[in-house]
């Protein structure tokens, strides 16, 4: 993705997939004049719900989350990838609406998806206090149809055994006025033989509206089904020509996963279609970088459907005619002498807040309080950003002495609390300062003493951590030059398809996010402990 301001004409033409890279799923796209925004799933990351920001279609800059603090999502104990699925943003009334769900659970046939709609005036906020709308199921989103009213999508969920959990779209119409849900929801569209249908959103074009749902599941079966009718009621005819969208039976296609998409007229005219899309490493295999948003380019057929070229995922595609509009280069690293953290900046269960992250007490560092151990849902202490390349390294400079072996400060390679590396500064028995390396592999940890460095005599310690495509290193210093530890890890086990497990047919775990790096600090016995991070920097290699 360009971004700087060479060969602007010639990069402003083709749109690069993927467009968002790293652990960006379910895109929500939305034009407002001029201005185009994605809105992403987060699951159990603060800021819940990224936000990027486009002139082209082309160039793209993140912007802060949306549900930055607890007053509008809790996401104290969320279960791994539960929490935020896809957030569905619209512009209606001169306001933003947001709708997202906060799904508590997804074992035993139970989501528990509650969904929320906040507003405001403009993209930066404020925004207004959530309201509770139904739990009937989750990818909530909103139509806002030309008379005025406005209407609230969603799948609807069916628990009984022996039913399809997946009951269908509904739609139910909603109150702005009163804030709230009235009449009776409506089953408008039971899908397609492919099935598990969700993610729906409605468009009004030409006289029709058209039903735009995932379908297939979010892994290799995954696709966009379109369906039309000349009432927003229904019924709906699914396109006789398939799939609008998917990689499903293309093994050889380097973005797979294809699907979950959202529509977006350009000022010109012209359609596009952003949608979520896999990169694994391997011929199906393991998608280390979590799923992300891609975008394609849609015509229109003469019997009026909304058509992607082949109805598969190009790598490139034509840019709509618009000015190029590239944003400056974003630093690689990070010194810390901002009041708050950058957009790229994740925290994991918690907002970012003074109370365990501190920007102030000491200039130009990060001072991160320790949290609970590595399994622990109420208050984790890690501030960690996305993996967006196969191969890539994060550095920084750490200063912490741990009081006791229950203190622990470094950089891990992560992705849930059951699959993640973790190299770090403790306390060993006999007093001494020591980097350790620690692997979690499906909840079974193992250390590695072979890596083990006395570092008692260092103030000031250089940490890293490699990317080197399934390859997982890490590095530090003292000083001087780097050192790389003596262990070899496997980097696929930060992986959907890796976390995902299931016992007799029931989902026992699930993965939905993707590879993070980052900063993590425990203090175990809550006895205020702290460490100091003096710069963060992390390449694309």
């Amino acid at each position: 993705m360009p971004t700087d301001t060479t060969d602007v004409a010639t990069s402003a033409r083709v749109i690069t997939n993927p467009v968002l890279r790293g652990f960006y799923p379910d895109p929500s796209v939305l034009r407002v004049g001029d201005d185009y925004y994605l809105a992403t799933s987060t699951f159990e990351w603060y800021p819940g719900v990224t936000l990027h920001h486009s002139r082209d279609l082309v160039h793209w800059r993140p912007l802060d989350g949306i549900l930055t603090e607890r007053r509008l999502l809790d996401l104290t104990g969320a279960g791994d990838s539960c929490g935020v699925w896809a957030p569905d943003l619209t512009y209606a009334h001169g306001l933003f609406h947001l709708v997202y769900s906060d799904v508590a659970s997804f074992a035993s046939g139970y989501w528990d998806p509650q969904n929320y709609l906040i507003t405001a005036p403009s993209i930066d906020g404020p925004w207004s206090d959530p309201v509770p709308l139904h739990a009937h199921g989750f990818d909530a989103s909103l139509f806002h149809d030309d008379d005025g009213s406005t209407w609230l999508l969603a799948m609807t969920a069916d628990w009984r055994p022996g039913h399809d959990r997946f009951g269908g779209i509904e739609i139910q119409r909603y109150d702005r006025d009163a804030r709230r849900l009235v009449g009776d929801p409506v089953t408008i569209f039971t899908g397609t033989p492919t099935g598990l249908t969700e993610g729906p959103h409605i468009y009004r074009h030409d006289g029709w509206y058209y039903l735009v749902t995932a379908e297939g599941g979010t892994s290799w079966e995954h696709q966009v089904t379109v369906a039309r009718s000349r009432a927003l009621l229904g019924p709906y005819e699914a396109d006789p020509a398939g799939p609008m969208l998917t990689s499903a039976g293309r093994p050889e296609l380097t973005l797979q996963k294809a699907g979950h998409g959202s529509l977006v007229r350009t000022q010109r005219g012209e359609w596009y279609l952003a949608h979520l899309v896999g990169r694994p490493y391997t011929p199906l295999g393991r998608c280390v970088l979590g799923r992300e948003t891609a975008i394609q380019r849609v015509d229109w057929s003469a019997d009026g459907w909304p058509r992607v070229a082949g109805q598969v995922p190009a790598e490139q595609v034509p840019a709509p005619d618009l000015p190029a509009h590239p944003w400056p280069a974003e630093p690689s690293t990070d010194h810390f002498d901002a009041a708050t953290l950058g957009p790229r900046w994740s925290t994991l269960r918690r907002p970012a807040g003074p109370d365990w992250t501190d920007l102030t007490s000491r200039p130009s560092h990060l001072r991160i309080v320790g949290g609970q151990s590595p399994v622990g849902r109420q208050r984790p202490s890690l501030v960690a950003r996305r993996v967006t390349a196969p191969n890539c390294v994060f550095e920084t400079l750490v200063e912490f002495r741990a009081a006791t072996h229950r203190q622990l400060a470094g950089v891990t390679g992560y992705y849930n609390t059951e699959n993640w590396h973790y190299a770090y500064l403790t306390r060993t028995d006999d007093g001494r300062q020591e980097l350790q390396l620690l692997s979690c592999d499906s909840g079974r940890r193992q250390s590695h003493p072979q890596a083990s460095v006395d570092v008692t005599d260092v103030a000031r310690l250089g940490l890293q951590v490699v990317f080197d495509g399934p390859v997982l290193r890490f590095g530090y210093h003292r000083g001087d030059h780097w050192r790389e530890l003596p262990v070899e890890l496997d980097a696929t086990i930060l992986s959907d398809e890796y976390a995902a497990r299931m016992t007799d047919g029931e989902p026992e775990a699930w993965g939905f996010t993707g590879a993070f790096v980052g900063l993590w600090v425990q203090d175990i016995g809550n006895d205020g402990g702290y460490a100091d991070f003096d710069h963060a920097t992390y390449r694309e290699l």
